[in-house]
């Protein structure tokens, strides 16, 4: 048997995103169920949120993001080999959302298929890109993390229809002789797996808030701890951080245990919300466009949620 090799290592060549046309303020939301603009911005950070419409399907918006990261990226649909579509909020689980994307954009018969580890689908999907290019199964990835999380969420929910929200990121992964995407540190607590759930296909989201927030900001720090001793790198070399957007107060509370104020934090959730797996290429990608972050900037990433799964690693600005 023989196996084949690939590049030494994997880049992000280019970065896209989506966010749907409708925005959606705290006081918009505070019409329809009890809550108010302070209540919500005390509790999650979340300022507003984008809403998906007519014609921002799943699809439609992991193409409007994927066209952007190609054009980024510098390369054309001829040139993708492998799409990896990472979602939770696929409307229909047969056939995957990966091949119809892939079809719209003109790719020419690549491997194309879904991942859901729901808000850590993103990093998931990014290890399993670098891991194709550097054993020589891929050359060139389109990841892809896009949601549209309101399909699953009761509009009446105060403590789900208040935080999730829809759109998409994608980055375009190619080989390179310097690696810049780390190895993973990924993970999951299936006993856990009830504080995020759609029970059936009848029934829309339930979370216990309280219960993710203890997990996220006691077991998390640790995860991102390992991402960089496995990297080669200390946290005082970090300049980017971009977790999950799930919480306001996650984020600056993974920050001040990890001591990562020096670095420029990701904090897109108070104007995008959360957005599952999209909401880390949708923050990274907001950043460089205002300067916060800039191409080579060594940048921690960590995803978690529903599973409960996590997946972290450091990478290079693109």
């Amino acid at each position: 048997m023989k196996l084949t090799t690939g590049a030494p290592g994997a880049r992000i060549a280019g970065l896209g995103d989506y966010r749907p046309h409708r925005v959606v303020t705290n006081d918009e939301l505070a019409q329809v169920v009890d809550t108010s603009d302070e209540w919500i911005r005390s509790r999650v950070g979340i300022r507003q949120r984008h809403f998906a419409g007519e014609g921002e399907s799943l699809v439609d918006m992991a193409v409007a993001a994927s066209g952007k990261a190609l054009a980024a990226s510098g390369l054309g649909p001829e040139d993708i080999d492998l799409l990896i579509m990472a979602t939770c909020s696929a409307p229909t689980s047969i056939p995957g959302v990966g091949p119809t994307v892939a079809d719209r954009l003109g790719l020419r018969g690549p491997g194309a298929y879904d991942l859901n580890a729901a808000c850590a689908g993103f990093c998931y999907a990014l290890s399993a890109a670098s891991d194709a290019i550097r054993t020589g199964s891929a050359r060139r990835v389109l990841v892809i993390g896009a949601e549209r999380l309101t399909d699953w969420v009761d509009p009446l929910d105060r403590g789900t229809c208040i935080i999730f929200a829809d759109g998409a990121g994608a980055a375009v992964v190619v080989g390179t002789d310097e690696p810049a995407i780390g190895p993973v540190v990924w993970g999951s607590d299936g006993s856990k797996r009830e504080a995020i759930i759609v029970r059936d296909r009848a029934t829309m989201m339930e979370m216990d808030g309280q219960g993710v927030f203890r997990w996220a900001t006691t077991r998390l720090a640790p995860v991102a701890r390992e991402c960089c001793e496995r990297a080669g790198v200390t946290l005082a070399d970090i300049d980017v951080f971009v977790p999950h957007q799930a919480n306001l107060r996650i984020v600056d509370s993974m920050v001040r245990a990890l001591g990562l104020q020096h670095a420029a934090i990701g904090r897109d959730i108070v104007e995008s919300g959360n957005t599952s797996s999209a909401s880390i290429p949708l923050a990274l990608t907001r950043m460089l466009e205002r300067g916060e972050a800039k191409s080579g900037d060594l940048t921690l990433v960590l995803g978690f949620g529903a599973g409960l799964t996590y997946a972290g690693q450091v990478l290079r600005c693109p």
